[in-house]
């Protein structure tokens, strides 16, 4: 267990993707109280640790996929992901600088404030309709850099069906990336 002590007024307990349990505290509370906290916690502590024990397992078991098709996989996403965005981006009425396709463990895209895209190259792993989702999400950046309720109705303007590829990329997100071998 880690316990990080910061200046922050609540405490939380987090079980990480590695199955480590982390308490986030006030600098001030007295390391009694942090325990009082966790003992109060258990049920959910031990729930998380379970079902991330689990989900590496699981994660585990993946085929990766080999150096030889993530590079045909780069070649291909570097075709089809700025096709997707050149579709996209007079819909979400904004222009862009420079698209990147990187390999990454936790990201689908990115967008900079320079307007610069970077997309992740696992996307041509997915539907789709996912992977235009992701675009759309990026290219809506260029009109909000934050996930505020007026970003999330741009994406909806252009992408209705966001809702559904959302929950796609968080059912299935770490499965591919996973295959995709990012590491």
């Amino acid at each position: 267990m880690k316990i990080i002590k910061s200046k922050r007024k609540t405490i939380s307990i987090e079980v990480s993707s590695d199955a480590e349990v982390i308490v986030r505290a006030p600098k001030r509370m007295p390391d009694g109280a942090i325990w009082a906290f966790v003992e109060s916690q258990q049920d959910f502590i031990e729930k998380n640790l379970r079902k991330m024990k689990m989900r590496k397992a699981a994660l585990e078991q993946i085929q990766r996929i080999s150096e030889e098709e993530r590079e045909a996989l780069r070649r291909r996403a570097k075709e089809v992901i700025p096709e997707r965005v050149r579709f996209y981006a007079p819909l979400v009425g904004v222009d862009y600088q420079r698209i990147t396709i990187k390999s990454q463990r936790t990201r689908w895209g990115s967008c900079s404030a320079k307007g610069n895209l970077n997309f992740n190259l696992a996307l041509l792993l997915v539907p789709p309709e996912v992977l235009d989702y992701v675009v759309v999400h990026e290219l809506c950046h260029r009109l909000e850099m934050n996930h505020s309720a007026r970003f999330w109705k741009q994406v909806e303007r252009v992408y209705p069906a966001y809702k559904t590829c959302r929950k796609w990329l968080k059912d299935n997100g770490t499965k591919i990336m996973t295959m995709a071998g990012q590491d």
